[in-house]
C-alpha cells in the first residue's frame, strides 16, 4: 500500500490542489479568494500535464548537430559529398533514435503557453475586481448582490 501511495504522490498532490482550489472557488464570496482558488486549480491542471508528460530514462528530443565538432565547417565540401555524408547521418540519426527514448516536449510547451495565458487572464481578473471595488465598495458576493438588487428593484419601482 505504502508502495503504491508512494508511486502516485504526484497525482496526490495534484488531486489535493486541485480540491483546494475548486473549494475556495466555490465556498467563498470574496472575488479575490476566487481568483486564488482558480489560479491554484490552474497550477494543479499544469502539475498534471507535466507528471504525465514525464517519461523516465527519457532524454530530451535534440539531435547531435550534423557535421564536425564546435568551429569545423563542411561549407566547402562538394555538394555529392555533402549528399553522401547527410544520407549516412540520417541513417545514424535513425538508428540511434530507435535505440534511445525520448521525452516528448508538447506537454511542457502547452503548459508553457498555459501560463502565459493564465497570468493574463489573472491579471485581467483582478482589474476587474478593482473596478468592481471602485464601484460597489465591496468584492464580497453578497455585498455586489445586494447592491444590484436594491438598483434594479429601485428602477423598476419609479
Amino acid at each position: 500500500m505504502v508502495e503504491l501511495l508512494a508511486e502516485r504522490f504526484n497525482f496526490i498532490i495534484v488531486i489535493i490542489l486541485m480540491m483546494t482550489g475548486l473549494y475556495a472557488v466555490v465556498a467563498t464570496g470574496n472575488l479575490v479568494k476566487r481568483l486564488v482558488g482558480l489560479s491554484l486549480f490552474q497550477t494543479s491542471v499544469f502539475l498534471l500535464y507535466i507528471t504525465i508528460g514525464k517519461v523516465f530514462g527519457g532524454q530530451p528530443p535534440i539531435l547531435p548537430e550534423y557535421g564536425g565538432g564546435h568551429g569545423e565547417s563542411d561549407y566547402g565540401a562538394a555538394s555529392t559529398d555533402h549528399a553522401a555524408g547527410a544520407a549516412e547521418y540520417a541513417a545514424d540519426t535513425a538508428h540511434q533514435s530507435a535505440e534511445v527514448l525520448y521525452s516528448n516536449p508538447l506537454p511542457h510547451v502547452l503548459i508553457l503557453t498555459a501560463i502565459v495565458v493564465g497570468v493574463a487572464t489573472l491579471s485581467v481578473g483582478l482589474a476587474l475586481v478593482v473596478r468592481i471595488r471602485e464601484t460597489y465598495g465591496t468584492i464580497e458576493d453578497e455585498a455586489i448582490n445586494k447592491a444590484d438588487y436594491a438598483v434594479d428593484s429601485a428602477g423598476r419601482g419609479a
